[in-house]
């Protein structure tokens, strides 16, 4: 009785739009683990840390009755890219399952190397990719006062990286943010409650994508 009972529940679910890997997870396996690895941004700098994006994505998620997922934010304030290989492979230990890569912002605003914010980028991703992580990318942008050419290479390493890489690309992580008073801190750089709230909500759809994913 209780195995039929069982089936007829996956039909249901299934039918209902819950994909079975999602199902596995809550029935009682391993919690997913995502690690946020980003900067000052991601970080929460200036506001409190329950306030920050990625934890209000973990509230979101515990909201839509999503219990198997555990939140794991990396991210410090002032990192760029150069720093994103060795940071991971310290967070290898937690055997994240899906890792969101939020940097290269401040590669941007000090106008470093478009081309060694790539390639520090792709490294991370390939190494993510060799433990089993499914890969986020967060894609950034800057100002036009650094000049046409150089923002448009910027913008255009994400793009790039999510294509040769087979990754998902959020095309920018600050869409709605970027720019408005209202949404940031009075440095206008960094997001307030608002503008992180707003994050959140950029952000969720591709996270509900890869844990709902069988």
């Amino acid at each position: 009785m209780k195995k039929r009972y069982v089936t007829v529940l996956l039909v249901l679910m299934v039918w209902g739009g819950v994909m079975p890997g999602m199902f596995a997870r809550a029935w009682g396996n391993p919690k997913i683990k995502i690690l946020f690895l980003g900067d000052s941004i991601t970080a929460g700098y200036g506001i409190a840390q329950e306030d920050a994006y990625p934890a209000l994505l973990g509230q979101k998620l515990e909201s839509l009755g999503i219990h198997h997922v555990e939140i794991m934010n990396g991210s410090i304030s002032g990192s760029t890219t150069a720093s994103a290989l060795s940071r991971l492979k310290w967070f290898q230990k937690a055997a994240p399952d899906i890792l969101v890569l939020a940097l290269g912002a401040n590669d941007g605003l000090r106008g470093l190397s478009v081309e060694n914010m790539e390639e520090n980028l792709g490294q991370t991703i390939t190494f993510a990719k060799n433990n089993n992580m499914d890969v986020i990318l967060a894609g950034m942008q800057i100002p036009p006062n650094y000049g046409p050419e150089y923002a448009d290479a910027f913008k255009q390493v994400f793009t790039t990286l999510a294509d040769d890489h087979g990754i998902a690309l959020i095309p920018f992580l600050l869409e709605g943010v970027g720019g408005r008073p209202d949404m940031n801190q009075p440095d206008g750089i960094h997001p307030n409650r608002a503008g992180h709230q707003q994050i959140a909500k950029t952000v969720l759809p591709f996270i509900l994508k890869r844990i709902q994913e069988p």
